[in-house]
């Protein structure tokens, strides 16, 4: 089947099959593969992007539900050579170890402060809360969330 829709700003036109993953379309037929694939259920997080600006778990989204849809992926946060304010705070404030859970966490950020650029740490916990994280015990996650939003 013939689906249109934009990824990073980018429109794009694919013959896919109907039972395609977003998660495989970005990183097989993309090579966007930033967005990480974890338990392929939806319980971790890793593949999280966001959809109209909401976020989605891409291992649960079948292509065609993104027909007309805009995509955003961590690729996106990056804008000529500078770092989102949300990377540079991660960065800053040792809020990434492994690195795998990161992605899907900077996206779960970005669309929490994309609707509400000053959360409280209750509203913070609540956006990542679909994401899981095996290395830092979330704290320093939040801060980062905490000092990107300061700087907005």
């Amino acid at each position: 089947m013939q689906i249109e829709f934009k990824v990073n700003g980018k429109e794009h036109t694919m013959n896919v099959q109907p039972t395609m993953r977003l998660v495989d379309l970005l990183r097989e037929e993309l090579g966007l593969t930033g967005t990480k694939e974890g338990c392929g259920e939806g319980e971790c997080g890793s593949c999280t992007v966001l959809m109209n600006g909401k976020a989605v778990n891409s291992c649960l989204v079948l292509v065609p539900q993104i027909r007309g849809q805009e995509i955003l992926t961590i690729e996106a946060l990056e804008q000529d050579g500078q770092l989102d304010k949300l990377q540079e705070s991660f960065i800053n404030n040792s809020a990434v170890q492994c690195g795998y859970c990161t992605p899907g966490m900077l996206m779960s950020a970005k669309a929490l402060l994309m609707t509400n650029p000053h959360p409280t740490e209750e509203d913070i916990k609540t956006a990542i809360a679909g994401n899981l994280c095996r290395c830092t015990g979330y704290n320093k996650i939040v801060q980062a969330i905490k000092e990107a939003a300061a700087q907005i």
